[in-house]
């Protein structure tokens, strides 16, 4: 008993002096998702600006695939020394309900949730239709005809296909992608009709005239978005489910020792405002949140709440949220 605590308080030592020198050489990033898409661009903006307050590069590295599983699994297989970050979007915290995987953030420690974002309808600026309520008599017209991109179970496109399904009579062929960017090449080259996809990922490319809104996905106006209908407008029964978007976040195994934490949350709210990523978020179309530990297990507590009771109501999960613990909202 005397060696096997003395082993333990050695090991203890060594620890918390490792965790004393952190970060003493460059850390990993792993994305969730593909490069181009909406994660990706908030990753690599924000990871240059950390850097500097942290003291060491961040090698950022995509891992895209299985809506996120293989990275967030990746990460959690990684020791808990703060050397290895995910960065990731909202999709995790689906995983339970549709059968991908055991995971969520409950097992990872929110650094920094980023920011989030307002989900818009895109299509090509070419396309026939004007509004959503266009494309809903179309896919009406031609059942299973009209394409619509995908990021697959958990991904904004596909929540967004559940909401739209759960309040009209909605049918069209779902093309899975790794990721938005991906998705919106395919979109704007002409392989898909269109895509459900965060504003930032559209805004670009509607302020280039490649693609224009069909719809936003909220129940109160968007700056720059005056002239789209808000999706309340067009179908009352969607305020059910607002506000709700997509969001970006930095995450590290939870049992990673409290000084990495702390280090790691300040280096990254230091980033948050610094007025280039402020800049960035505003020309991007996103929404600063800027929250890390209790704040941040709270905010996404209550996205897990709110989208997989939605999704079990829709009758689009494998098993109930109340087999994880996760209240209804």
């Amino acid at each position: 008993m005397k060696l096997k605590s003395l082993l333990c308080g050695i090991t203890l030592m060594l620890s918390n002096a490792a965790s004393a020198d952190y970060p003493d050489h460059s850390l990993q990033g792993i994305i969730q998702w593909g490069a181009g898409g909406s994660t990706d661009t908030v990753t690599r903006t924000v990871s240059t600006l950390a850097e500097k307050h942290l003291g060491q590069d961040i090698v950022l590295v995509n891992r895209p695939g299985g809506t996120g599983v293989i990275a967030t699994t990746y990460v959690n297989s990684r020791p808990s020394d703060g050397y290895t970050l995910l960065f990731g979007a909202e999709n995790p915290q689906l995983y339970g309900v549709l059968g991908l995987s055991k995971l969520d953030y409950r097992d990872f420690y929110p650094v920094s949730v980023l920011a989030r974002n307002i989900p818009v309808v895109l299509t090509r600026a070419d396309a026939p239709w004007n509004s959503f309520a266009d494309l809903i008599k179309a896919a009406q017209a031609e059942p299973n005809s009209i394409k619509m991109a995908s990021t697959g179970p958990g991904g904004l496109s596909f929540v967004v296909e559940k909401m739209m399904q759960s309040v009209t009579d909605f049918d069209v062929r779902s093309v899975p992608f790794d990721g938005t960017g991906p998705g919106v090449t395919a979109l704007l080259g002409g392989h898909v009709d269109f895509m459900p996809v965060g504003l930032s990922a559209a805004r670009e490319n509607i302020r280039a005239g490649r693609a224009k809104a069909l719809a936003v996905i909220s129940d109160s106006p968007v700056e720059g978005f005056d002239g789209v209908p808000l999706i309340t407008e067009l179908y009352p029964a969607f305020d059910r489910f607002l506000p709700w978007g997509p969001f970006y976040g930095v995450f590290v195994n939870r049992d990673a020792p409290d000084e990495v934490k702390s280090q790691l949350s300040d280096a990254f709210h230091k980033a948050v405002n610094e007025p280039e990523f402020q800049a960035f978020l505003d020309n991007f179309g996103a929404i600063p949140v800027d929250l890390s530990g209790t704040e941040a297990d709270e905010f996404l507590a209550r996205w897990q709440s709110v989208t997989t009771w939605l999704l079990q109501d829709a009758k689009a999960t494998k098993k109930s949220p109340d087999e994880f613990g996760i209240p209804k909202p």
